[in-house]
């Protein structure tokens, strides 16, 4: 991973992005792939879409959008309270530092629930809930409070990127900044050699509250086949259960998926293209539709053959979603070979 790429990833993920507030990282990604891309749009959704340019259309899509929160009420005293963008455990969000981004700037807050020195017996057995927590600015009125942050302001985790031991590092909003700039890294990656196809790498936004970024932008590419990057579980660690997620390890490499969401003929292009480009992959099986972007380029228009390419994540959800850089700097490798062996005429056509 070269330093202006990996300085792209650190940036992306330090960049405020719920669902249906992605401008801020989009602004970015544009930035980025105006150094490799032929063609750049952003479609009327906000999805941003690089092209390099050849004939057979193919879609890299890693969703761009983080889960938060948004602002709906302020009481007398300026204590906010909100609702959710995307899956929350609220467990994660007791005692955090929070951010709410407004038209004027981020506000800093913090988000608590009554201390536990005075949490009675049965409270304390209760498992806390969104609507017992507040975010406090230090406001001491509604006035006050309504003079900084506006109902509809998106709110994320305090933001901040992290190395660790062995090559790993954590973040809030791993899931998906990962697939982002996989999508956009394997694209440049791609460019340096000789195509027979057109690569359109897309940041896709609002997966976390339905596919509907991944929907829009394949309908309007209309690609032959379509991959989407997206994190799944990493199950080396305490308490995740293996016999029903898989054996998935952080640095083992990116992971391949099969299932009905994918179909067979991309699944084993996949796998040649890790074998030529000698990068080890991880595998997994899925008998549904998943939760990903893949699920809604599958189902766009008469069907788009399509396959899953995911990054093992620990905490996924939380404040300190885990990766390993390795991992997602093979799996740019891994989509690069990939497109780099499609011919023009490439027939995805189950047999």
């Amino acid at each position: 991973m070269d330093d202006a790429a990996k300085k792209f990833f650190q940036q992306v993920l330090e960049t405020p992005s719920p669902s249906g507030y992605e401008e801020p990282v989009q602004r970015i990604v544009r930035e980025y792939a105006g150094g490799f891309a032929d063609e750049i749009r952003t479609d009327s959704h906000g999805n941003v879409v690089a092209c390099v340019n050849a004939k057979l259309r193919v879609m890299f899509a890693g969703h761009c959008d983080q889960i938060g929160l948004l602002v709906t009420y302020i009481n007398e005293n300026g204590f906010i309270y909100t609702n959710t963008i995307g899956g929350w455990d609220p467990q994660q969000l007791i005692g955090q530092r929070m951010t709410i981004h407004t038209a004027r700037g981020p506000v800093p807050a913090v988000i608590a629930r009554k201390p536990i020195h005075l949490l009675d017996e049965e409270e304390r057995k209760q498992v806390v809930k969104l609507k017992d927590m507040w975010l406090d600015i230090g406001a001491t009125s509604r006035d006050e409070a309504a003079e900084a942050v506006r109902i509809g302001d998106p709110v994320t985790l305090a933001l901040g990127y992290q190395e660790m031991r062995n090559n790993l590092a954590n973040s809030p909003g791993m899931d998906n900044k990962t697939g982002l700039w996989v999508a956009m890294e394997a694209a440049r990656r791609a460019k340096r050699k000789k195509l027979r196809a057109a690569i359109y790498a897309v940041s896709t936004v609002q997966e976390e509250i339905g596919l509907r970024g991944a929907h829009t932008s394949a309908y309007g590419i209309d690609p032959h086949v379509g991959v989407a990057v997206d994190v799944t579980f990493s199950t080396d660690c305490p308490t995740i259960e293996k016999n029903q997620e898989g054996d998935i390890k952080l640095g083992g490499g990116p992971v391949l998926h099969r299932g009905p969401n994918m179909n067979p003929v991309v699944v084993e292009r996949l796998r040649a293209a890790a074998a030529s480009a000698d990068v080890p992959v991880q595998w997994n099986a899925i008998g549904r539709g998943t939760g990903t972007d893949a699920n809604a380029i599958q189902m766009a228009r008469a069907g788009v053959a399509t396959g899953l390419v995911s990054i093992p994540n620990r905490y996924m959800h939380s404040a300190v979603e885990m990766i390993s850089l390795e991992d997602i700097d093979r799996a740019a490798d891994l989509l690069a070979a990939f497109a780099a062996a499609l011919e023009p005429d490439a027939d995805f056509t189950p047999r």
